[in-house]
């Protein structure tokens, strides 16, 4: 499995401080920042799965500052190189770095660690229901086979 057109995964710094750690996430001037239209942060349960989701315009920008999380995902967009294709990545604090998924690609996420799971998302454009696409786990347009939850 290799990277997905589009996607990147940008190293981010985490300063260790005695009395705690300052961690990067995104900075106006790298080429990742598309705009800025909300961020969030989303928890994932130990083993538990999200997903699957498409958005059709935000761009995402991924962090996990806290626990672990895999994502899976599937590049459903037909005028890709990479079109049908899967890239799994896990990242963590330990892993440290940012995940920028462009539109069109579609996300599912597994909580790795028993403690908390969390990410964050620094998102282009303010979320509307309209704007993405959601389906099970389990359906005929995803042929992915990994889960066990």
């Amino acid at each position: 499995m290799g990277m997905i057109e589009g996607v990147t995964l940008t190293p981010l710094k985490i300063i260790e401080g005695e009395a705690g750690n300052v961690m990067h996430a995104l900075k106006q001037s790298e080429p990742s920042f598309a705009g800025f239209g909300e961020a969030y942060f989303s928890t994932v349960n130990f083993n538990s799965v999200k997903g699957w989701k498409k958005h059709k315009q935000m761009l995402l920008n991924i962090i996990v500052p806290a626990g672990a999380i895999r994502f899976i995902l599937y590049d459903g967009r037909v005028e890709s190189i990479t079109y049908g294709q899967f890239q799994e990545l896990t990242l963590s604090p330990s892993a440290y770095q940012r995940l920028t998924v462009p539109p069109g690609i579609w996300m599912a996420f597994k909580g790795l660690s028993e403690s908390l799971n969390m990410l964050l998302n620094i998102a282009s454009i303010p979320h509307h229901p309209e704007e993405a696409d959601n389906l099970p786990l389990k359906n005929d347009l995803i042929p992915y086979k990994g889960f066990h939850s």
